[in-house]
């Protein structure tokens, strides 16, 4: 998707240039900025499509970025680009609110094929109206990433909420695994697998207060929700 603007935050300097040119070769609007603090000023100040976000930065790292960016806009696809590839930095990713993460070093073509991912998939207009979910003692308002309980209101991570919305419109049948990896994570390698199944018990918990629902593994198929 050309004519896309990107917000780039990388600090090693030959890395930042190479992959910045390549991006605009390719039809895309780049600001490349090298220290973390001044590139949420940019993104204060600007509007971007996509941001692609390196973890380790002066100034303020990637996952304070995208917490604080989370914090006024839900939509925005972040992209984290990293040498960090243990389980633990990849699953603080998404938790923080990524949409996806590559770890270098990386191929250009295969950054560009995410990046035009993500943006036709916010493009795409929503196929269902509907936004506001009743699910047993809950509420799940997917519009603002939010789940209220009978005693807790929770505040989801952008794939918690892509993951309880894929179920919630499924209730009762099942969504499978795969398909779900594939939407969210990019693919459906072990590692991501591994990723997935740590939400899937993140929403188990922020649903235990309602013994009649569940989310049940449906072995070597997927997940189903249930509603009693």
């Amino acid at each position: 998707m050309t004519n896309a603007r990107i917000l780039y935050l990388e600090d090693e300097q030959s890395l930042g240039k190479i992959t910045s040119d390549m991006l605009v070769k390719n039809g895309f609007m780049v600001d490349w900025i090298q220290d973390g603090k001044k590139g949420l000023e940019a993104f204060r100040s600007k509007g971007y499509s996509i941001c692609v976000v390196d973890i380790m930065m002066p100034g303020l790292d990637g996952y304070s970025f995208t917490r604080e960016v989370r914090k006024s806009n839900a939509s925005v696809p972040i992209i984290f680009l990293t040498a960090r590839s243990l389980t633990e930095d990849v699953i603080k990713g998404f938790e923080t609110g990524g949409n996806d993460y590559m770890r270098k070093p990386f191929s250009i073509e295969e950054l560009i094929v995410r990046i035009n991912s993500l943006l036709q998939r916010i493009a795409k207009p929503e196929e269902q109206a509907q936004t506001v979910f009743e699910l047993g003692k809950y509420t799940f308002d997917y519009a603002v990433m939010e789940l209220k309980g009978p005693t807790r209101t929770f505040t989801l991570t952008n794939l918690e909420n892509e993951v309880l919305y894929r179920l919630v419109t499924h209730k009762m049948a099942v969504v499978e695994r795969q398909k779900i990896l594939i939407e969210l994570w990019g693919d459906d390698t072990f590692f991501n697998a591994r990723s997935m199944d740590v939400f899937i018990t993140k929403l188990r918990k922020y649903l235990s207060e309602d013994a009649s629902l569940s989310i049940v593994n449906i072995r070597g198929i997927g997940y189903k929700l249930i509603a009693r």
